[in-house]
């Protein structure tokens, strides 16, 4: 059997598109002889399109898409992804189908019966579980179909207590097919390709699988899309952060290929890249701007849009205080030369003293601090928000997850923005990013990588003043946010009790500003945003 995987990338609702996106790949695997072409999970609306759901018109939209795409299917089988309605009154409204699609009609739908509920996931707010095992069968082959998480129960801690697979071997298929909408964190390759790996070798038959490519918002996924034989080895692998489109032949699946290999870096660098481009495209938007402060992020923030969106279509702005180092400035420009990438020059004095003559006798007899140092921070945002606004371009936040996890960040000043690209990206990765983009020149002016971090607020200011060392930081970090550990169990790894209680503190009585943040690019498994759910009034671990 030829089966031909179609690696896309969809965008949430927009029927017209994603359709027309199937059918040319239906018309494109026939014309090449293939047996059956297979898309990714809800494939037909995008990936997640959460409450979207909740609405008739848009699962009427998915039941129409479908329909027109089953017209196409003359010669040829296809596997699409969509919601289906549950015609039982019991039970949620909606599965999470793969509809089976031959013969100009629709031949099965298979609903998916592990629903993923953690992190990013909330597919039981919406969806029905499968109860019935039945495999497809389609050219005298047998097919166990199923849907992402309906693969991944096979390790040695179960999530859940029936694994759909263990039910379809019995009736004998001859190869499995899986649909996903899997996203991207730099662990998740290696991760997901043991799960599907496992099931090869579990069951001992093929295994096509079909990815999601592109972004959701913060939502990336990676694609990756693969083909196992009945041993276990990769076949085919398509490319990562990129659609493709490929056909495998079951009679020609002796030869494994290699498997793609990258180090993380490259992986979150290429993510990120991905992200922005996707989200601005999506949006329909296709300028952006940053506040260049000639530091690491803000470079980094550039070289990453520049990279995504081309160097014309980024502006920065340098908004120079007078406790605006002269060696920040030129290395702002120096970035900026490197680059080729336009800019503007706003000097923030003025406001700033307008600002604070016009508050001087409300702050009469205190004590001049923090207040006075956000109001520049908020002076800028106020600039950058204005130029977003009158030019229509996305403020690029540059706030990295260090600072994030910590509160090291001004409200309505430097965490504004229409996207937070650095947001899941720890300062000491944010140097091997620098790194990482000097690979072949010199993109990043060493002088930046190789200053101390300061936010130059006040005279002779440095990020170690108010922060504990970064590579110390991040590691508590990681192990606090990454691993869910609690102090007690941090402490046990050797880290100071007291620096532990200290920034576990700080971290959970800044959770108010991250509900404030831009969308948050996800590159790590558990990311500020939708996957990670705090509640803002808490006290546990805020003494």
């Amino acid at each position: 059997m030829r089966v031909a995987l179609a690696q896309l990338d969809y965008h949430i609702g927009n029927f017209e598109l994603n359709t027309q996106k199937i059918i040319d790949k239906i018309i494109l695997a026939k014309s090449k002889k293939a047996d059956i072409v297979v898309f990714s999970e809800l494939s037909i609306c995008g990936y997640p399109p959460r409450d979207f759901l909740e609405f008739n018109d848009f699962i009427r939209g998915c039941t129409e898409s479908i329909l027109k795409i089953a017209s196409y299917c003359d010669g040829i089988a296809a596997i699409v992804g969509g919601p289906s309605l549950n015609p039982k009154r019991e039970g949620k409204d909606l599965f999470n189908s793969a509809y089976f699609l031959a013969d100009k009609g629709i031949k099965d739908i298979i609903h998916k019966t592990l629903l993923p509920t953690y992190d990013v996931f909330d597919e039981y707010r919406y969806f029905e579980p499968n109860t019935v095992f039945e495999c497809i069968e389609y050219k005298g082959v047998k097919i166990a179909l199923t849907i992402c998480e309906d693969l991944w129960n096979i390790n040695d801690n179960p999530l859940y207590v029936i694994c759909p697979m263990d039910e379809l071997i019995q009736q004998k298929p001859e190869l499995m097919i899986n649909i996903a909408a899997s996203p991207f964190d730099y662990k998740h390759i290696e991760e997901r390709k043991k799960a599907l790996r496992d099931n090869a070798e579990k069951y001992g038959i093929p295994l096509f699988y079909v990815n999601h490519v592109g972004a959701q918002t913060e939502l990336i996924f990676d694609g990756g899309s693969v083909a196992f034989n009945s041993k276990a080895e990769v076949v085919n692998e398509l490319k990562y952060f990129a659609e493709d489109f490929n056909i495998v032949d079951t009679e020609d699946f002796d030869e494994p290929v290699l498997d793609f290999g990258f180090s993380t870096i490259e992986l979150i660098y290429d993510a990120l890249v991905l992200g922005i481009k996707e989200y601005f495209a999506k949006l329909g938007f296709k300028k952006a701007i940053l506040g260049m402060s000639g530091g690491i992020d803000s470079a980094i923030v550039l070289a990453l849009a520049v990279d995504a969106l081309g160097k014309e279509n980024v502006t920065s702005i340098l908004l120079p205080s007078k406790y605006s180092s002269e060696g920040s400035v030129n290395d702002a420009l120096a970035m900026l030369q490197n680059s080729q990438s336009p800019y503007e020059i706003i000097p923030i004095e003025n406001i700033v003293d307008t600002i604070e003559q016009t508050l001087h006798e409300k702050f009469e007899h205190t004590t001049p601090g923090l207040t006075e140092e956000n109001i520049q921070a908020r002076s800028r945002g106020l600039i950058l928000m204005a130029m977003s606004n009158k030019f229509g371009s996305i403020l690029l936040n540059t706030t990295n997850k260090s600072e994030a996890a910590v509160g090291y960040g001004t409200l309505y000043g430097d965490m504004c923005g229409g996207l937070a690209v650095l947001g899941d990206v720890y300062k000491t990765q944010v140097y091997e990013l620098a790194r990482y983009i000097n690979r072949q020149e010199e993109i990043i002016p060493s002088s930046i990588i190789t200053k101390a971090p300061s936010a130059e607020l006040r005279p002779d200011q440095k990020d170690s003043d108010s922060l504990p060392d970064y590579t110390m930081l991040d590691k508590i970090l990681f192990e606090y946010i990454e691993q869910r550990k609690g102090p007690h169990e941090i402490i046990a790894l050797g880290f100071d009790a007291i620096l532990v209680q200290r920034i576990l503190k700080m971290v959970n009585t800044s959770e108010y500003k991250r509900h404030q943040m831009p969308p948050v690019l996800r590159v790590s498994p558990k990311a500020f945003g939708s996957g990670r759910r705090l509640p803002i009034v808490a006290t546990y671990l805020h003494t």
